[in-house]
């Protein structure tokens, strides 16, 4: 039996350009020993499993989410204009009223909350909820708390709040980020210092203390990279995240930290990233979810969201990125966002209706509904030298459905990529049937060379190991 590689796939378009076939809603799982017990008889160095279930936690009736917040243990967030409190029974307290606007921003000091909702700033001590009035202030677009300051953007300043009173704004202690005269969009605080993300360029500052702004920029920490938005940013593993370029560049995704931003996209990626406009690119999320060795980036796009897993990639040795989708069909807009961890579970919102969740591993189904699974090989080539399919067989864990189903997936293949064979299908197994033999028979032949693609639904939960085939080479 032949190996056939399926933790990454293959496929080609019309421009005659070979693609990357991502995992859609299956998970590259790296295994730092493999699943053998030696590397010689190894069944596999990683495997695909099912991307995490979504179970609704409760509704409300407080508008669609703009931001969620962990302080002193409890979850806050920002629905509409409301300001609420979610309880671990997923009920919600009415906290105030911050307004409307976009993406609402947090940051928080020793004792208080301040609340960044539309260009305002609010306060929240737990008892009080509180505008900041100051008349110096102006537009603020972002927050971050420092060294005892509450530190605000505009979008053209560094602001920042008295050190003995976090109400008053002195407009002789402004900063600024001039490296470029391109806008500050985002604040991110990474040991300590302050980094200002802004168009084309990320300048770092410290506290180096005075009478007026008390923050120095850090030369040697300038980046020549920038965001293209407010939301296209985000702290991830010490590091800052984001899409953006330099001047004169596409967009692309990055890691910036330590002075140096490093592209994390792979060619395919990158020509997902480039069928979107700029306009659609700024508005995208990233949000940073690391749950044990999962350490994820999500980038929210209008269709799909794209995962980087920064500890599979570590260990594979190449960047690694998976999809995830909602529902049945081949394209579908992934339901949940604002992941955060509290009361146990990792909570999530949906993203177009007032409903709150969480994240389950033993089903794949999002909010009650099933999705759509799919995975697809490398090119299977024998020198140009026709080979016959006899069977192709998935080494996989069955037997752990949700309910009494008998589920099945489906199996095609491509001599060009671009065009598919009818669907077969194949029986993975009831509720128990652990050592399910999942294969098929009589596989046709190829030519030259072949891509086999595999999709599957929520009923159908399995983790695939390894794709194994029985070949027999033409004679030529």
């Amino acid at each position: 039996m032949t190996q056939i590689l399926i933790l990454k796939g293959i496929y080609t378009d019309s421009n005659a350009d070979f693609r990357t076939a991502y995992p859609i809603n299956l998970i590259p799982v790296a295994m730092e020993a493999g699943l053998g017990a030696s590397t010689a008889n190894n069944l596999s160095n990683g495997y695909l499993r099912q991307a995490y279930g979504i179970v609704e936690g409760g509704t409300h009736e407080y508008g669609s989410c703009r931001g969620l917040t962990v302080w002193d243990n409890v979850l806050y967030g920002v629905f509409g204009s409301n300001f609420v409190r979610i309880n671990a029974d997923f009920t919600f307290t009415l906290l105030g009223d911050v307004g409307g606007g976009l993406t609402a921003r947090f940051t928080y000091g020793v004792d208080r909350l301040a609340i960044n909702s539309g260009s305002r700033v609010y306060y929240y001590d737990t008892f009080t909820l509180t505008q900041l009035t100051d008349t110096d202030l102006g537009s603020i677009r972002d927050t971050v708390w420092v060294d005892g300051y509450f530190m605000f953007t505009d979008g053209q300043y560094l602001i920042v709040t008295d050190l003995n009173d976090p109400y008053a704004i002195n407009p002789l202690k402004y900063g600024s980020s001039e490296a470029d005269p391109d806008p500050i969009y985002r604040l991110i605080k990474i040991r300590n210092e302050i980094s200002a993300v802004n168009r084309y360029t990320i300048e770092t500052f410290d506290n180096v203390g005075g009478d007026l702004f008390p923050f120095a920029r850090i030369e040697g920490a300038q980046i020549q990279k920038g965001a293209l938005g407010l939301n296209c940013v985000c702290f991830f593993k010490e590091a800052i995240a984001f899409i953006g370029s330099g001047k004169n560049e596409t967009p692309s995704i990055y890691l910036a930290s330590n002075g140096q931003a490093v592209m994390i996209a792979t060619e395919g990626i990158n020509q997902i990233i480039k069928s979107y406009p700029d306009t659609q690119l700024s508005d995208v999320q990233l949000e940073q979810k690391i749950d044990g060795n999962q350490e994820f980036l999500l980038v929210h796009l209008p269709d799909r969201t794209l995962v980087f897993d920064a500890y599979a990639s570590k260990i594979f040795g190449v960047f690694t990125w998976h999809i995830l989708q909602s529902g049945l069909n081949a394209t579908g807009k992934y339901l949940a966002n604002n992941f955060t961890y509290i009361y146990d579970k990792w909570l999530c919102i949906h993203k177009t209706e007032e409903r709150i969740g969480y994240l389950v591993s033993n089903i794949s189904s999002h909010w009650g509904n099933d999705c759509r699974w799919e995975f697809s090989t490398g090119i299977t080539y024998n020198a140009s030298t026709g080979v016959i399919f006899h069977e192709l067989e998935l080494l996989c864990l069955t037997g752990r459905v949700a309910n009494n189903t008998k589920p099945v997936i489906w199996t095609s293949y491509s001599n060009d990529g671009l065009n598919w064979s009818l669907e077969k299908t194949a029986v993975v197994g009831q509720i128990g049937d652990t050592i399910r033999k999942v294969a098929w028979l009589q596989q046709g032949y190829m030519k030259r060379w072949r891509i086999q693609k595999f999709r599957g639904n929520s009923d159908a939960f399995i983790s695939v190991a390894r794709l194994e085939a029985r070949l027999e080479a033409l004679n030529v």
